[in-house]
């Protein structure tokens, strides 16, 4: 007798896919139709799994997605942590502006985590805990040590969502996984100083019950690529923009050379940072000219 039943990827292994069906995870290899259809599985994926009469499983269905981002990918993401570094490599506004763009153009929820606070002097860290506390007032969630996160996290995750470590190369994102769960086990490496930059440690996404859901462990993003974002949207993904919109004058306002602008008005008055401001024109021009500047490459 076929049995079939629905589950989602949490693993992926030399061409095998680890499906997790209740509180059981079942090896799987997916079936000759989805290379026909050019499909492919990945982690994330809710699917259809089912065990014919010798005991072996195969992938049979994957369900819509919500989304999917990331090199490699990941699927049905629903909040990203997002690790920025104070040092090694340096703490960046225009970095950290980057990514929160363009989760907010994928529709995923992001709280930020500074990581390696512990290296820098109090006079360095009080610098940036200045800059963050714009984000918090802006509605992400800042945490600054492991120990509060460790603590917060598991409630925070709801039954079956995916949350996702993300950040720079070299950030800490192993080293933060390893904190969160101890039987992991990752390698950590050594900062590439000549380019300030990490070199990736962790090379396959992996899905990891937390809570009721499960974090992901991948390489994360290196480099964020704004190109297929159309210049005019560009503006709704800056969260705080997208608020204050409403007043602008013209409706579908860019906020550059329109006058009454509202976004400009809170930038004058210094309620919009100016950094934020200055990130947002960097990225209309990125978008304008259809590629990434070679330093953020």
């Amino acid at each position: 007798m076929i049995k079939q039943t629905d589950g989602i990827v949490v693993g992926l292994i030399s061409g095998f896919y680890d499906v997790q069906t209740g509180n059981q995870i079942v090896r799987t290899r997916a079936r000759g139709l989805f290379r026909k259809n050019k499909e492919k599985p990945t982690v994330g994926d809710h699917v259809k799994i089912q065990v014919d009469e010798q005991g072996t499983s195969y992938l049979t269905e994957i369900l819509p997605r919500v989304n999917l981002i990331g090199r490699p990918a990941l699927a049905n993401v629903d909040h990203v942590l997002l690790v920025i570094s104070a040092v090694e490599p340096d703490f960046s506004l225009q970095l950290l502006d980057r990514y929160l763009t363009f989760f907010s153009w994928q529709k995923v929820a992001v709280s930020i985590y500074l990581s390696k606070s512990d290296l820098v002097n109090e006079a360095k860290l009080a610098k940036i805990k200045a800059s963050l506390s714009y984000y918090v007032k802006i509605g992400y969630p800042v945490f600054y040590q492991w120990e509060e996160l460790a603590k917060k996290l598991p409630s925070a995750i709801e039954s079956q969502q995916i949350w996702t470590l993300a950040g720079q190369s070299g950030a800490g994102k192993s080293t933060l996984i390893n904190h969160l769960k101890q039987d992991i086990e990752q390698e950590t490496a050594a900062i590439s100083t000549s380019l300030n930059r990490g070199k990736h440690t962790t090379r396959t996404v992996q899905l990891f019950p937390l809570g009721k859901g499960f974090l992901a462990d991948t390489p994360g993003f290196s480099a964020i690529d704004f190109t297929p974002i159309k210049i005019n949207d560009l503006c709704n993904y800056f969260v705080e923009f997208k608020r204050a919109s409403v007043k602008c004058k013209f409706r579908g306002c860019q906020h550059i050379k329109e006058p009454k602008c509202e976004v400009k008005n809170l930038v004058e008055k210094q309620e919009i940072t100016q950094s934020r401001y200055d990130n947002y024109l960097q990225m209309r021009s990125e978008i304008e000219n259809g590629r990434m500047p070679e330093y953020l490459k």
